[in-house]
């Protein structure tokens, strides 16, 4: 398993970009093989406000209901819809079309772990 080196990667699994002034939210590949086949997202409402450390998303599978816990305060500004009619995009790319939200930080976001001490877990 490879991880882009250019997110942050928290406890439960979850990855977050900077990119300008937004941060994409998703869940990493070892995320999603924990969580199986995901089958459907419940996603907030783009305008909604999340909170660091709380969940801002639900994915379910097959197997179970996962949270997906947001490391920043914001506001959501898109998430990604194409996960309403094809979840497994999540399975299928969860680094690239599999991502789940855009959001605009209120301010500074966990400080998750380096892709590289993220990976030492697995190896």
């Amino acid at each position: 398993m490879t991880v882009p080196i250019d997110r942050r990667y928290g406890p439960t699994h979850e990855w977050y970009l900077l990119e300008n002034d937004l941060l994409v939210l998703g869940v990493t590949e070892h995320g999603q093989e924990l969580l199986g086949d995901v089958v459907f997202a419940q996603l907030p409402e783009v305008g909604s406000k999340v909170e660091r450390g709380q969940a801002c998303a639900t994915l379910e599978s097959v197997k179970a209901a996962s949270d997906v816990i947001c490391p920043v305060d914001g506001v959501v500004i898109a998430m990604n819809t194409a996960l309403s009619d094809t979840p497994e995009l999540i399975n299928d790319d969860p680094f690239n079309t599999g991502w789940i939200l855009h959001i605009r930080p209120s301010g500074a976001p966990d400080e998750w772990i380096s892709a590289e001490d993220y990976q030492a877990q697995f190896d």
